[in-house]
């Protein structure tokens, strides 16, 4: 299998702090001790990819944000990595008058102007530190990669190319230019870094097909100047894509608004709904002991704790996709198997010391035997100690999940809200739920009317929508997040049918109380025990049909585009017949977990099939309602 993104995108990283000369293998050199300097967008680049140690392996002794109060190093080489903007370079051009360091090497996240180039040469010169530049290059890593199979354009400044920036009635030509361009300049740089260029689909008539158009001619203009090509056999390196080129699906999020909104079941997707997650990092208010405070003492603070989610823990690769439930049998056991461990360790430790005493000659062979046993018990501790670090991490962050499913009845919300995209039969009313004031949080009541609203084949009459409203507004809900709905709905006329979103479904499976032991870390009295069945959502079916070449009046009329065909128009391109093995389906207007998820099920099923999951940002349903409801003002 070729290498994934990530991995490129590291291995990328690691060249520029190597002085963008491949790292060499198996040297027993000491590193070049040297500081690297970025701004915020490289800090949120750099950060899900390499920890602080990798960071120091390769001799980077500091690293310090551009506009922070710098002291000069002045013998020390310094890496750069920050986006070409006027503010940037201004900084630059300053570190270079105050004489900060040695030697620069400046890295731009995204290619940098002629115009702008000419300033730093211009500051240089006037500071007499044109030696010191030792090197400046465009890196085209101007996207955040969070999974070997998903990535995001940018986390600072994401509200300038955010659905609410695209979709807001009053915006101006110029400005949806400006936020296509944009979009356009990080995927450009995506496709440089996995080296390949794609065939492009989209549909008609919206923003997904600007940014293709952009998109297109861009990889055009590149790949016509054969000279400074980026993708030409020297810059791509090994590990190219087979030779089959990857498909590029551009779709559109006003297709598909439900599924931002929905409740969720698997755990990746749930620490995304109801934690504060972002980067790959979880923060969470650690809960102090809950003993009383003694009357008229102040309230203890609560301790800000994160913990990071990465590709090295075991647990999480497994587990991100299960559903809630499997997670927490699984913390469970891996916390059970733990502590004998332990035990064993202490049991070792106990015939060590105590034997000798009490029967004075102990049998030599019982005593090599024990050695052994504790050698090799020794040698595992540090293994032990990290295992424990994750089922501590685990155990915290499902509990806070936990605790939330319990407090709002996520698990209510998420079968209902299953049941009204599949059109299954509903027991409950949904004027009950919304009336019940134990369930949810008004967020919550209002991302289940929406569903019920988007999905509905004809909308409610109006006596019903008052209806609806009147409970909606009683629970304290902010109905502007319908109104802009209710336009959306009108403007797009597509009703959502059922096959929209499959027949999804899930199955009960009775309530937890017998699935954990009592001993368990958590109690799931009452929590109900649903099991998934996979389903694809219109994403992953829009996917499916241009992958494998199915005929569907929903995708025929998507556009082609190949960037490799120099001349000729649309409809004489000659167009690829097979079924692809590689795609990237890209969401213009904001993605989520859940998507992600239903991809990497829909993958799972297809061997030897690769997809990856992009989006311009990266929402919960709490930031997507918050976007709906400013748009939705009146």
């Amino acid at each position: 299998m070729a290498a994934s993104v990530r991995e490129k995108q590291a291995a990328a990283l690691k060249r520029m702090l190597n002085f963008n000369t491949s790292p060499l293998k198996n040297t027993a050199a000491e590193p070049v001790w040297k500081v690297l300097i970025y701004d915020r967008f490289g800090q949120d680049i750099i950060s899900p990819l390499l920890a602080v140690k990798e960071l120091r392996d390769m001799g980077i002794t500091l690293h310090l944000l551009l506009h922070s109060d710098r002291d000069p190093i002045p013998d020390v080489p310094a890496i750069y990595f920050v986006m070409p903007t006027e503010e940037n370079i201004d900084r630059i051009c300053q570190d270079l008058r105050n004489q900060l360091y040695e030697s620069y090497y400046l890295n731009f996240i995204s290619a940098i102007s002629r115009s702008k180039l000419e300033d730093i040469a211009s500051a240089a010169l006037s500071a007499n530190a044109v030696t010191q530049v030792t090197k400046v290059f465009d890196q085209y890593l101007n996207f955040i990669t969070l999974e070997d199979d998903m990535f995001i354009l940018c986390n600072q400044n994401k509200e300038l190319i955010s659905y609410h920036a695209i979709n807001k009635p009053d915006i101006m030509d110029t400005e949806m230019e400006a936020i296509m361009d944009t979009i356009v300049d990080s995927l450009f740089c995506f496709f440089v870094t996995l080296g390949a260029v794609p065939i492009i689909r989209c549909p008609r008539g919206n923003a997904a097909e600007m940014v293709a158009v952009k998109l297109d001619k861009k990889l055009r203009e590149n790949l016509r100047d054969a000279r400074n090509s980026l993708f030409t056999g020297d810059n791509m390196g090994a590990g190219q894509f087979s030779f089959q080129r990857p498909l590029f699906v551009l779709a559109d999020r006003n297709l598909d608004l439900a599924t931002p909104l929905h409740h969720t079941w698997t755990y990746q997707a749930l620490i995304h709904d109801v934690l504060d997650f972002h980067l790959n990092r979880v923060s969470m208010d650690e809960s102090v002991g809950s003993e009383a405070s003694p009357s008229g003492a102040r309230p203890k603070k609560k301790n800000k704790k994160s913990y990071d989610l990465t590709a090295a823990d075991k647990f999480w690769q497994k587990h991100k996709g299960s559903p809630f439930p499997e997670v927490a049998e699984s913390v469970q056991e891996e916390l059970d198997t733990y502590r004998a461990q332990e035990d064993e360790v202490k049991r070792l430790k106990s015939i060590m010391g105590l034997e000798g005493e009490d029967e004075g000659a102990i049998s030599s062979i019982s005593m090599s035997d024990n050695t052994a046993k504790l050698t090799s018990a020794v040698s595992s501790l540090p293994e032990l100690l990290e295992k424990k670090r994750l089922i501590d991490l685990h155990t915290n962050v499902a509990t806070a999940v936990l605790d939330h499913i319990k407090s709002r009845k996520l698990d209510v919300y998420f079968e209902y809200e299953e049941k009204l995209m599949s059109k299954s039969t509903l027991e409950k009313s949904l004027l009950d739920i919304i009336s019940d004031p134990d369930a949810g949080t008004p967020e919550d009541k209002m991302r289940l009317f929406l569903i019920f609203y988007i999905t509905a084949l004809q909308p409610p009459s109006e006596s019903d929508l008052d209806q609806y409203k009147k409970a909606l507004l009683e629970t304290g809900c902010d109905l502007s997040s319908l109104n802009y709905i209710k336009q959306w709905k009108a403007f797009t006329k597509i009703a959502a049918t059922p096959s929209n979103y499959g027949n999804s479904g899930v199955k009960p499976m009775g309530l937890f109380s017998r699935v954990m032991n009592s001993g368990s870390q958590f109690v799931m009295e009452g929590v109900k025990h649903l099991v998934l069945k996979q389903h694809n959502l219109p994403v992953t079916r829009i996917l499916d049909n241009l992958m494998e070449m199915k005929s569907n009046p929903e995708t025929d009329d998507y556009r082609y585009f190949d960037p490799k065909m120099l001349r000729g128009s649309e409809s004489s391109t000659p167009r690829n017949k097979n079924p692809f093995q590689e795609a990237i389906v890209f969401v213009v207007g904001g993605g989520n977990y859940i998507e992600y998820q239903n991809l990497v099920d829909y993958t799972k099923a297809k061997p030897g099939k690769r997809v990856l999951y992009g989006c311009s940002e990266l929402f919960n349903a709490g930031q997507f309602i918050k976007q709906l409801s400013s748009l939705g003002q009146k």
